[in-house]
């Protein structure tokens, strides 16, 4: 079954903007996640209420407040223009921006769970051993956690090429630009003789987050199998 250029162009978007977005989000993601998992502080249930937000919050209220931020006219977005030359707002780089806000809740969440569970014995063997915090955390607690990383990068992916609410507020549904696999298929359903081009769509969509899906767990399971080999 051969992909329509309306599908062509969608897939590729969604893709870039979903690969984009995690590579961008992971080192904060997993700087956030040690943050909140090996460390008290002061603030730190706001801070993992901030962080989760966006789960909860409707996603047009997200969009919106990047739109405020991240606009031309934005507190930020102006800046970024004026010293950098860079727009998000109608623009591409806006909705990798939005996804990656989105989805950024689940790939915490995973390498914290994942790093929680990160047996501290053996890094204080390693402290022992002469090993300085940069390398305990580079050959130890990183690889121990990797299954977590890669589950959380998996997951957040297929979060961000499914994000709609969030990327349609703040970058509008351009096509060629920003029209992403769930905006080209809103698009569809708002078209009279669009359904069958919209079934098409939503059979990409399902299958696309399906493989994610299915292959954060076999990437975990394989992982965690080889770090109990390991041990």
């Amino acid at each position: 079954m051969m992909l329509t250029p309306l599908e062509s162009e969608a897939l590729l978007l969604s893709l870039r903007v979903g690969l984009v977005s995690v590579v961008f989000s992971l080192p904060v993601g997993l700087a956030v996640a040690w943050l909140l998992a090996r460390r008290d502080f002061t603030g730190k249930t706001l801070l993992n209420g901030l962080i989760h937000l966006p789960l909860v919050l409707p996603p047009v209220v997200v969009g919106f407040a990047l739109l405020v931020l991240f606009g031309r006219n934005g507190a930020v977005g102006s800046w970024l223009y004026q010293v950098f030359g860079i727009t998000f707002a109608f623009d591409w780089k806006g909705a990798a921006l939005a996804s990656a806000v989105m989805a950024f809740p689940l790939m915490v969440r995973a390498m914290r769970l994942s790093l929680e569970n990160v047996d501290r014995r053996l890094e204080a063997a390693a402290r022992t051993l002469g090993a300085g915090q940069l390398k305990v955390f580079a050959t130890i607690t990183l690889p121990l956690m990797s299954p977590g990383i890669l589950t959380g990068s998996i997951l957040a992916f297929a979060r961000s090429v499914g994000e709609f609410g969030a990327t349609i507020t703040f970058v509008s549904n351009i096509p060629g630009a920003t029209r992403t696999l769930p905006l080209a298929l809103y698009s569809l359903t708002q078209v009279p003789g669009g359904d069958q081009e919209a079934w098409r769509l939503t059979a990409i969509s399902v299958a696309l987050a399906m493989a994610a899906l299915v292959a954060s767990e076999l990437v975990a399971r394989r992982l965690d199998r080889r770090i109990r080999g390991a041990e």
